[in-house]
């Protein structure tokens, strides 16, 4: 058996159980945050645990997941655009930032204002 299928074995399982922990830990710290707080402060309704995982996956379905793709698809897009920008002639360049003005609107063509 190859290394990397023996290796492979031992990770999904351990992947899987660790992904059930951190649903089952971050269910209960909703649950106990919300009953803390909430009922207390405004009169709402105490959750249940299964309650309050489904507030922990609407608000990650909501507010975004993890965050570690976020930073790297911004850096892959700022490299492959200076990339794509180190290629250009400065005539190129150009033509590509009255573009963008154009669309985005920043600022005038010329760079003068548009005050009267």
């Amino acid at each position: 058996m190859r290394p990397r299928l023996k290796r492979l074995i031992w990770i999904a399982p351990l992947a899987i159980l660790g992904m059930l922990v951190f649903m089952a830990i971050g269910g209960q710290i909703v649950r106990l945050l919300w009953n803390w707080l909430l009922p207390p402060l405004f009169g709402w309704r105490e959750v249940t645990f299964w309650q309050a995982l489904g507030l922990l996956a609407l608000c990650r379905i909501l507010f975004g997941g993890s965050g570690w793709r976020r930073g790297s698809m911004r850096s892959n897009f700022r490299r492959h655009m200076a990339e794509r920008y180190g290629h250009m002639t400065p005539e190129e360049r150009e033509r590509v930032r009255q573009r963008m003005r154009e669309r985005w609107g920043f600022g005038s063509a010329t760079g003068e204002s548009n005050e009267p």
